[in-house]
């Protein structure tokens, strides 16, 4: 075997986006310069976990990473799967982190994913694990992903900074997705959602979901929020509470917007000697995360913003067909994960923007990824 040319890159930015493409298109990468002027130059924790979780469902897969963790090579294999996996997530970055990746690369796996991962499961820097199930998976059906098979079930919840949370996630393998035009997103019909708490009253979440519907019911009458308190060994280690709203609308588009707040993590304090800080009370939580997701109503599309990066993925991905969606204002990632499709993939979009609805417009013609690693039955 002759020696892999690899493509160079540098930085820290978007390494899991990266290490996916890589994955997806078998590309081996060469990254250098991450974090070389911090104070704590190198890979992150949770990076390195999501190298080890890459490991696992492949095989013949290649990481070598220097001492100071501020060079990385990857050479990736082929995606295998497989059932009963267990992976620890870490506590630096919620299960969140690690989902979005898992998905798109279970997907082309030659055996369906069934993972046990465990960790934080709502932060505020990550999208929590309730909205992807009520979000993120109805927009992987209009792919052509099977329902069937497509699972995630939050069985212990785990807050900031001490996690203890457990999910156990099901991905199907596909043969290849279907192209979509997704340009309509129809009006608000409903909203759901789902409050959680850990080791805190139950009554933070009844302050929440009254907040938050006192918002929404100006509006329209359909709205249900549930509540998830846990108590014991299923709420994890670390107190916290928090909310995952999504609005339904009549062509079928799920806008999501979430929240958590717990205490923060030792990283994030260190140096500050002052005691714990203020946690926001749940009525203002409530009505912060109904504001934020009038916000990404008002701003259009089909996919809010926290999903753009994965509509593109998944659209560059289809074969080769015309893929048309309409998004609202691009998210920086968003732009990011278009540059990084071009490099990988070879697929480019065009953007046009929509001055009336304040949208934008974007058609591609897909790669035309096959899975060829699944067993034909």
């Amino acid at each position: 075997m002759g020696k892999s040319s690899y493509k160079r890159l540098s930085g820290s930015q978007n390494l899991r986006q990266r290490l996916v493409l890589a994955t997806l298109s078998a590309t081996p990468v060469l990254i250098e310069d991450i974090r070389t002027d911090d104070t704590w130059p190198g890979l992150r924790h949770h990076e390195v976990s999501f190298l080890r979780l890459l490991e696992k469902i492949c095989d013949d897969c290649a990481v070598e990473i220097n001492e100071t963790g501020t060079k990385l090579k990857f050479k990736p294999g082929i995606v295998m799967g497989g059932r009963n996996l267990v992976h620890d997530c870490g506590l630096t970055r919620s299960i969140g982190y690690f989902l979005e990746p898992l998905i798109v690369l279970g997907l082309f796996a030659k055996k369906p994913i069934s993972i046990k991962l465990k960790g934080i499961t709502n932060d505020s820097k990550d999208p929590s694990v309730d909205t992807f199930r009520s979000t993120t998976f109805p927009m992987l059906k209009r792919f052509g992903v099977p329902s069937e098979g497509l699972e995630l079930k939050i069985e212990n919840r785990g807050s900031p900074p001490l996690g203890g949370g457990e999910v156990l996630l099901a991905i199907p393998v596909v043969q290849s997705l279907t192209a979509v035009k997704w340009t309509d997103e129809g009006m608000v019909k409903r909203i759901r959602g789902v409050t959680f708490s850990t080791r805190v009253s139950s009554q933070f979440e009844n302050t929440m979901v009254f907040a938050a519907r006192g918002i929404f019911n100006s509006f329209l009458p359909d709205v249900h929020i549930f509540t998830d308190h846990r108590a014991g060994v299923h709420a994890g280690n670390s107190p916290g509470y928090g909310i995952s709203l999504v609005a339904e609308t009549t062509s079928g588009c799920c806008l999501s917007a979430d929240t958590a707040i717990s205490y923060a993590r030792e990283e994030e304090t260190a140096g500050l000697e002052d005691e714990k800080k203020e946690l926001m009370p749940p009525d203002e939580v409530g009505v912060q995360i109904a504001s934020v997701l009038l916000g990404e109503i008002e701003q259009g599309g089909v996919v809010d913003s926290t999903h753009q990066g994965l509509l593109f993925l998944l659209c560059a991905l289809c074969p080769q067909d015309v893929s048309k969606v309409r998004v609202g204002k691009l998210s920086p990632y968003g732009i990011e994960t278009l540059r990084h499709i071009k490099d990988f993939l070879g697929v480019q979009f065009v953007i046009t923007a929509d001055p009336t609805t304040g949208t934008v417009m974007l058609k591609c013609v897909g790669c035309g990824l096959k899975n060829l690693s699944r067993k034909v039955s």
